[in-house]
């Protein structure tokens, strides 16, 4: 790879945004060996992003309409491992300024040069008119390890979310990188792919709570509706699969920063009626500058 540092913690910024709390996968640090130990050395790094994307989904689910959003984030990582961040979100067709407010920190630790991984606390505060649909939960658990297999990368992330309601959630993602062999405009930058098949199994008792606290935003009289919000309480505690999704990124990367594009394709699985989700097609595009 021509630019380890910037790959690997871009992976991970990339990770905190596209799909808009599907992964937590907050921060990294970058190890590598020295030239003749097997001591890791970390670097020190500060990043800074924003992030534009076509509609909110949480976990393999969205709202009652799209949500377009944009999203700034900052993530401190020490060489120590520790890592803390804070991201704002901003929901275009919402009133308040700033819909959502992030902070976090975690660890990240290496088993092998194979086998890596991190645990992180996020706290999300939620402006009381958001509409976002994961204003439900407050507070993020995660627990993400994942294993290079060299023909490909596989990433296992758990999630405990608590607040409101109270959910958890196993996201797995399969994914191949590769960037090309030549430079755009020089021999400093390259384009990278990072296609990827992601499910997403778990409770959801958020979407109940979130039904509760929006009301008017559900048209009651629907004679299509399901039954009342009460009836579903056992079937959303229970853990089903939520969602299978294909992930198509490129970007365009220099030294410090990077540029990206990518697409989804989602499809909801055991939806509860009342938001009625059906398969959508997200688009994000990301720009990222990494100092160290």
């Amino acid at each position: 790879m021509k630019y380890a540092c910037p790959l690997l913690l871009f992976s991970i910024f990339i990770s905190m945004h596209v799909n808009a709390g599907t992964y937590r996968n907050y921060a990294d640090t970058v190890p590598k060996k020295s030239a003749d130990t097997d001591t890791v050395v970390r670097k020190q790094s500060l990043s800074v992003g924003v992030s534009f994307g076509s509609d909110a989904q949480f976990f393999g689910r969205t709202g009652t309409q799209k949500y377009p959003f944009m999203n700034s984030d900052i993530i401190y990582n020490a060489k120590s491992g520790f890592f803390v961040y804070g991201s704002f979100y901003k929901v275009f067709t919402s009133t308040p300024v700033i819909d959502e407010t992030d902070a976090g920190g975690g660890y990240f630790y290496r088993f092998s040069p194979k086998f890596t991984g991190n645990i992180s606390y996020t706290r999300f505060i939620f402006n009381k008119d958001a509409l976002i649909i994961k204003s439900a939960s407050s507070n993020d658990i995660n627990f993400n390890n994942s294993y290079d297999w060299k023909i490909m990368k596989t990433g296992v992330v758990l999630d405990y979310l608590f607040g409101q309601s109270s959910d958890f959630f196993m996201t797995i993602n399969n994914s191949k990188y590769f960037e090309s062999n030549f430079g755009i405009f020089d021999d400093k930058d390259y384009l990278s792919f990072n296609p990827g098949f992601t499910i997403i199994l778990g409770t959801q008792n958020f979407v109940q709570k979130y039904s509760q606290n929006h009301p008017g935003k559900f048209d009651l009289d629907d004679p299509y509706l399901p039954p009342p919000l009460h009836s579903y309480s056992g079937y959303n505690s229970e853990f089903k699969m939520l969602n299978y999704s294909l992930k198509l990124p490129i970007a365009y990367n220099r030294p410090h920063y990077t540029f990206e594009f990518a697409y989804k394709y989602s499809i909801p699985v055991n939806v509860e009626g009342i938001l009625k989700n059906h398969r959508e097609s997200f688009f994000n595009l990301t720009f990222y500058y990494l100092f160290y």
